[in-house]
């Protein structure tokens, strides 16, 4: 993509009323001591962005915002909201969710690290995490969105009983995902490593149509021939 059109695309994404930019300045501490402060949206994420008291869903890492966009079309009564650092991607999302006069759907431009800013305790119903960079074995893992750290921080935002869903290509993440699940004792209620190959058959229609919503990169990766695998829990 070019300068000018990341820029045009920056500049109309000022106006969409379903996009939330903080600066840095919103959540760090001026003194810049390593601690997040609050934003001033954390915990009216209903009553001031949606102005409803519907669930709301997280998409993490979310790109151009299929997931959100697909689940907002199906889900009227639910709240979608993508959280991506990359502006250029989510400026698809909202732009769509608005052409399509989508009022559930809302974007956050932020990166995951900065969560717990945002959200108060038991604020988000379900979180939905779909093809994040797998990272690299070693020093890496600790950044992966399915490590400890993360999950941590996902237990403080999750009300009690919310769900966990990861859909990946990358048979690490998965594997990696699995022995987390087990070690820690999160609540697995579905798993597999062959989504369309031996499980979609047998979720039901709602949860069906969901995963037939595919990001830009499942296509690519489900073009190649790549297994696309799927985890669900919950971990309280």
């Amino acid at each position: 993509m070019s300068g000018k059109k990341k820029l045009f695309r920056f500049k109309e994404m000022e106006t969409f009323s379903n996009v939330l930019e903080p600066v840095l300045s919103d959540i760090m501490d001026e003194e810049d001591t390593g601690v997040f402060k609050d934003h001033p949206m954390k915990g009216k994420w209903k009553s001031e962005f949606f102005k409803n008291e519907n669930p709301l869903v997280l998409e993490l890492g979310c790109g151009k915002g299929e997931y959100s966009v697909g689940m907002g079309r199906k889900f009227p009564n639910k709240n979608f909201l993508g959280i991506d650092i990359k502006g250029a991607r989510i400026w698809r999302g909202a732009k769509t969710a608005i052409e399509e006069g989508l009022n559930n759907i809302g974007f956050l431009r932020s990166r995951i690290d900065f969560i717990t800013s945002f959200f108060v305790e038991g604020e988000v119903d379900e979180i939905w995490i779909t093809f994040p960079d797998p990272q690299k074995e070693g020093r890496r893992e600790r950044k992966r969105l399915t490590s400890p750290m993360f999950i941590d921080r996902y237990r403080q935002i999750l009300k009690k009983g919310g769900i966990v869903h990861l859909k990946t290509d990358s048979d690490d993440l998965y594997e990696y995902t699995m022995e987390q699940v087990e070690e820690r004792g999160y609540g697995l209620i579905q798993e597999t490593n062959d989504l369309y190959g031996t499980l979609v058959d047998q979720l039901d229609a709602d949860t069906q149509e969901i995963m037939n919503i595919k990001t830009h990169y499942e296509g690519i990766f489900s073009a190649k021939g790549f297994k696309i695998k799927y985890i669900k829990f919950t971990i309280h």
